[in-house]
Parts: structure tokens; C-alpha cells; sequence
């Protein structure tokens, strides 16, 4: 919903703070490829929207695939990671959907969480008497005599110092952008960025004024396959290579909507990254009793093949316990040609006047979106695959094009301010809730939504309702319930 500034009352009557978003179109769940049996039973199990499932699917399918192989794209080569971001209301069942499909995910960390404290008890011993060794040696070399010499060579024959073992977690929820770039120093090279509460993501430390443009452009960087440079005062300088990172935030479209009109988030392109949805609520209609019994198997089987891929070993640099080293997959042939008819189509279509001139940066990266797309699909369904085939390619260019087009509708969705909805609750509160033909800013206070529940902030919902014609205000002194009154309201009914 968008934004439009207020207006004096005028005659043909209250006029709306927000304008509705046309509904999206239909999600192609047919072009989900290998994921399309997994989407249907989440959807079937939650009832949410199958945009919900979709979303979760592809990228937590993204998260597995992403640490075997790269993709051609028209201007060079990509990593097969998606960003996704998926903006429903509460109580749409977002966090039921990632939860289907994280399941293998979640046990395979548990389990090797476990190992790993085994390793790493291990390596903190190897380790101690390693430094004891090297200690002794030091102090032997710096005396005099046969037993110095000897304690020299025997210092500069040491094997270098134990690894600690590689921490296994694939997914880091909510973290600041210095902890993401830390866990992957010692972590899984490929990871997921995944929360259900990407308000608190988009609203906490890492968006805040003095991080945004820094979270904004180091996130952008992994979307883009680039080495990550750190440099912070007690860690030290290091760079990162051959890192992938995938991501689903997942938020209410109130925490959304100051992202989507970000100048920094748009200028660096940063949401442009993202696969955005925000589908049709089906609140109030999930009225189904139970579920097909054949969404559990098509569940059980998108959670084996998520654990033979995460459980294979990904190809690294030689000399690396966590640099990954990847080969792209082809795009070739019909493949190659559907994919440059894409581009083109895009490119046309953002010129002055065209269909996507004011979504350039979304159409811009769409067809290589596509190629994503189209690698994760091919991936998942052979991590042994060398180029992407004619039909992956098809599905993935149907599914850039359904994002593509929610960008273009959501793009006309400005900034709602915290103000305008608190008015526009108030508003809502007024139709449902208050018959008396009379409201003062005490009653708002007392007994209106709970957003309301100070006398300062009803008082700025009903000036905003007066503005656009929903209240209108009453002379100073009106008799209001037997009392004169210093500031009240009349309720405009049929607004």
C-alpha cells in the first residue's frame, strides 16, 4: 500500500490514506522443476500462500547448492545463491513453511554440532601441547652451547600449529554483518541468512544510520561472489575467498515498506538482489481439515536429498580447510539463446516511458536472476551436472519473471509512515468499534488500539483523520456528552 500525502477535507468526502496494491499475479508453480512436489505439500500442510513455500524452498535450496558450483551468465559468471524476501502479515505462517523445509537442515546441524565439540575439545589439546613444545624449544634456543643449536633446528623443523576443526553451521539468523563475516573465517564456507524476523533485522544494529550503508554494500558483495575485506581493530586484516552466502528475511510489510523506499538500500542496489514477494493473504480462508497423507513423503524426499547435499563434500582450494574453489556450470545452445531473448526483452522494457522504467535496478539483474535460478534447480536435481539445460533455463526465466514483476508492483508502494498507520488503525477502530457520533482524544487514549494508548500520539492519528477528511473537528467549547470541550471530533461515517 502506498503513501499519498494528506489533504484538506474537501466536498466529495473522506478521502484514503492508502492506496491498495493490485493483487500479484499467480505464482508459476509449475516452473518450480525439481522443488514443485516440496512446495505443494508445504502449502498443503500451512494453507499459506504457495508464494510462502516457494520461497522457503528455493532457498533453502540455494543454501545447499551454492558450495558446488558457480553459473555462466551473459556478463560473466554468478554464484547459484538466491537472496529472497518475503513480506506477509503476521499470522500468514512464514516461519511454518521455512520450518517444513529446514527440518533435514536442523538435524544435520544438531548432529554435527555434537561432533564438532568432540573435534574441537581435541584441537584445544593438540594445541596446548603444541604451544608447550614450541615454548620449551624458545627457551632451550635462547641459551648457549650444543643443546641451543640443537633447539633451534628443532624449532625450525616444527609442523605448523593444529587447525581447529571447520564450525558446521549452514545458517546464521539475525547476526551483524562483523559476525557474519567472522563465522565464515572459521565456519562452513557456503551459508544461509535466514529469519522469520527480518524486522528486526531491517530495524536493528545492522540497518541502523551508522551500519546501513556498510551491511548494505558487504551483503551485496557476497550476493556478487566478491572477496569480503575485514579490517577491524583487535581481529586484525584478512580477506575472504570463495565464500557463498544465500538468504530468506523474512518481515511484516510495515517493516518492509521504509526498506523499499531506502535511498541507500535502491541506490546500492542492494534490494534489487532480492527475490521479493508479498502475495495475497489467505488469512481467514484456511479453512481446510487435515491434509493430503502424500505431502509428508514429498517432504520426507526434499529432506533426503537436502542431506545427501549438504553431507558431500564441497570442492576447495588445495591447501584450504574452507575456501571454496568452483567451477561454473555451462550455459549453452537453447539454453544461452532463452536467456539473451530475456535480457533483451528486460532491456527494451526499461527504457523511458517502458514497462520497467522505474524498476530498472530489479530489471537490470533479472535475467541473471534467471541463470540462478535455473543453476539451483539443475544443481538440485544432479550436484554431477556441467551446464544447464534448455528447460531449467525456461523455469528459471518464468521464475525471474514472476519477481520481476512483483518488484514493479511493489515499487509503487513509498514509505508508510509510522503515523499514517497509526491513522489509518484508528480509522479502521472508528468503523468497527465506536458508534457515538463524537470522539475526543481521551477516549482514543482509553479505550482505541493500543498503538493509540497515549494522549499525544491519539491526538496526531485524529489530526492526520481530520486532514483527510475521516474526522472533522469541532469548535472550541462544543458540548460533547454534557461537558464543553476543548478539542473533539465528528466522526464521518461511511468512511
Amino acid at each position: 500500500m502506498t503513501m499519498i500525502q494528506p489533504k484538506p477535507f474537501i466536498e466529495e468526502g473522506p478521502q484514503p490514506l492508502l492506496r491498495e496494491i493490485p493483487p500479484g499475479d499467480p505464482y508459476p508453480v509449475d516452473a518450480l522443476g525439481p522443488l514443485r512436489a516440496a512446495v505443494l505439500a508445504v502449502q498443503d500442510k500451512t494453507q499459506a500462500p504457495v508464494a510462502l513455500a516457494a520461497q522457503s524452498a528455493l532457498s533453502v535450496a540455494s543454501l545447499a547448492v551454492q558450495a558446488f558450483a558457480d553459473v555462466e551468465t551473459l556478463g560473466g559468471t554468478a554464484p547459484a545463491s538466491l537472496f529472497c524476501l518475503t513480506v506477509a502479515r503476521s499470522g500468514e505462517r512464514k516461519s511454518g513453511c521455512d520450518k517444513l523445509v529446514l527440518v533435514a537442515l536442523r538435524q544435520y546441524e544438531h548432529d554435527k554440532t555434537l561432533e564438532f565439540q568432540i573435534d574441537f575439545a581435541r584441537y584445544e589439546a593438540a594445541k596446548k601441547l603444541w604451544d608447550a613444545r614450541q615454548a620449551n624449544l624458545i627457551k632451550a634456543a635462547a641459551g648457549s652451547g650444543g643443546n641451543a643449536i640443537k633447539a633451534q633446528a628443532d624449532l625450525e623443523a616444527m609442523t605448523p600449529p593444529p587447525k581447529p576443526p571447520v564450525e558446521p553451521s549452514r545458517t546464521s539468523p539475525d547476526p551483524t554483518f562483523e559476525g557474519l563475516v567472522k563465522s565464515f573465517f572459521t565456519g562452513f564456507p557456503a551459508k544461509g541468512l535466514f529469519t522469520d524476523e527480518g524486522g528486526s533485522f531491517f530495524g536493528g544494529h545492522a540497518m541502523n544510520s551508522e551500519n546501513k550503508l556498510k551491511t548494505c554494500s558487504g551483503l551485496s558483495s557476497f550476493w556478487d561472489g566478491s572477496p569480503i575485506n575485514r579490517t577491524r581493530a583487535g581481529d586484525g586484516v584478512g580477506t575472504l575467498w570463495g565464500r557463498r552466502l544465500a538468504a530468506h528475511m523474512m518481515a511484516t510489510p510495515v517493516a518492509v515498506r521504509p526498506l523499499l523506499a531506502d535511498p541507500i538500500a535502491n541506490g546500492q542496489g542492494f534490494l534489487a538482489r532480492f527475490l521479493i514477494t508479498e502475495p495475497q493473504s489467505e488469512i481467514g480462508y484456511r479453512l481446510r481439515d487435515g491434509y493430503d497423507p502424500k505431502s509428508d513423503l514429498a517432504l520426507n524426499q526434499f529432506g533426503a536429498r537436502l542431506t545427501s547435499i549438504i553431507s558431500t563434500e564441497p570442492p576447495l582450494k588445495e591447501g584450504t580447510q574452507n575456501q571454496l574453489e568452483l567451477e561454473p556450470l555451462a550455459v549453452n545452445g537453447e539454453a544461452r539463446k532463452l536467456l539473451w531473448d530475456y535480457y533483451c526483452a528486460t532491456e527494451q522494457a526499461q527504457r523511458p516511458g517502458g514497462d520497467l522504467s522505474h524498476v530498472t535496478a530489479h530489471a537490470s539483474k533479472s535475467a541473471e536472476q534467471a541463470a540462478r535460478i535455473a543453476a539451483v534447480m539443475t544443481l538440485w536435481g544432479s550436484l554431477d551436472a556441467r551446464e544447464v539445460s534448455a528447460e531449467a533455463m525456461s523455469n528459471g526465466i518464468a521464475l525471474a519473471q514472476y519477481y520481476l514483476s512483483e518488484a514493479s508492483r511493489l515499487a509503487d508502494a513509498a514509505v508508510i509512515s509510522e503515523k499514517t498507520e497509526q491513522a489509518e488503525a484508528l480509522r479502521l477502530w472508528l468503523q468497527s468499534s465506536w458508534t457515538e457520533p463524537e470522539i475526543l482524544p481521551g477516549d482514543v487514549a482509553q479505550l482505541g488500539p493500543n498503538g493509540l494508548r497515549e494522549t499525544a500520539k491519539a491526538k496526531e492519528a485524529m489530526s492526520t483523520l481530520a486532514q483527510y477528511g475521516h474526522l472533522v473537528q469541532l469548535p472550541e467549547g462544543t458540548e460533547v456528552r454534557g461537558r464543553s470541550r476543548k478539542l473533539a471530533f465528528r466522526v464521518v461515517r461511511g468512511s
